[in-house]
């Protein structure tokens, strides 16, 4: 009988205990919880892989803890500015979005960009024209401020630095957990396709339109039922010149290597020697997972018939 499966990711970064308060760690957790019950009870009723990962990131897009969606962290120009992606193993259809603004759910608007739009990447305003012409749900600014979000934003915005969510030294009395800000799922549904999903507020201070790795197909997200889905979450430029998520994919196909040992070589041998740090998620067509990080920790949870089902944050965890 076919395995369904899915995994879920929050960001990975320097995440230590000693620097969580309890009340932090609990909304975290219950945030990863209600997404995996999101995206699992799609799969449990005969849904699509796509549709599961969807649901998953609208969760984690919600949640104001994570830098995606509502959560969102401040540009140098004062806004947020978001990206997304979604891809779909069985026919490798892929749907993409750049630089979006005031949409409240971008995995959304990739969805629609991958099954209505003959296109798979839009950015600007041209993303946010689509978005009203398929009637995807707007916020106004205030939707996405948070006071924390902009007291970090706050503490560098007259420099030239860039904060990788949570990274920048100035920022550790605001928010002591250290992250690179993304959320992600992969899923495996009852007939075995997989799909991945991956949507993002960017770094902190982020000038120029600077794109990372998440809405960029084979680097922070990929899938392939041939193969992989993959789902990625680190610093986004060496996740991009070495195309982390499709580099997993390659592995498995031309060396025949498993999920979990093509995703350790990329993580723990290739990424390294770029400083490239973070994680990722992964599932095959046989409902596999993995979630492997080079760094002190990664949000994430995983849930599968075959009765796997939790969520952590921090490295000597499950």
């Amino acid at each position: 009988m076919q395995k369904i499966s899915l995994a879920i990711h929050g960001g990975a970064g320097t995440i230590l205990k000693e620097d969580m308060t309890p009340e932090l760690e609990k909304g975290y957790l219950k945030g990863l919880e209600d997404a995996l019950a999101a995206g699992y009870a799609v799969l449990e009723e005969g849904g699509t892989s796509a549709n599961a990962v969807k649901a998953a990131l609208v969760i984690l897009e919600d949640n104001m803890l994570f830098n995606a969606g509502r959560g969102s962290v401040f540009t140098k120009k004062g806004v947020q500015e978001m990206d997304a992606a979604i891809m779909d193993g069985k026919d490798l259809a892929a749907g993409a979005v750049a630089g979006v603004r005031n949409v409240r759910n971008p995995i959304e608007l990739a969805m629609e960009v991958m099954r209505n739009s003959n296109h798979v990447f839009l950015s600007g305003k041209g993303a946010n024209d689509f978005a009203i012409k398929q009637g995807i749900k707007l916020e106004p600014d205030e939707f996405f401020f948070s006071q924390f979000r902009y007291d970090q934003w706050k503490q560098i915005r007259d420099s030239d630095n860039y904060s990788l969510d949570h990274t920048h030294q100035q920022l550790e009395e605001l928010m002591k957990d250290k992250k690179f800000g993304t959320v992600g799922a992969v899923a495996c549904d009852c007939n075995g396709h997989i799909a991945a999903a991956t949507s993002t507020g960017g770094m902190t201070n982020k000038k120029y339109g600077r794109i990372g790795d998440s809405p960029l197909i084979g680097a922070g997200t990929y899938a392939n039922d041939i193969t992989c889905a993959i789902s990625c979450t680190g610093h986004g430029e060496p996740f991009i010149r070495s195309v982390a998520a499709y580099d997993v994919s390659c592995l498995m196909e031309y060396k025949g290597m498993g999920l979990q040992e093509a995703m350790n070589e990329v993580v723990n041998i290739k990424l390294p020697k770029l400083e490239g740090e973070g994680g990722m998620i992964g599932v095959d067509a046989a409902g596999n997972v993995a979630l492997i990080f080079n760094s002190a920790g990664m949000y994430r949870g995983a849930r599968s018939s075959d009765g796997t089902n939790y969520v952590s944050i921090y490295k000597d965890n499950v």
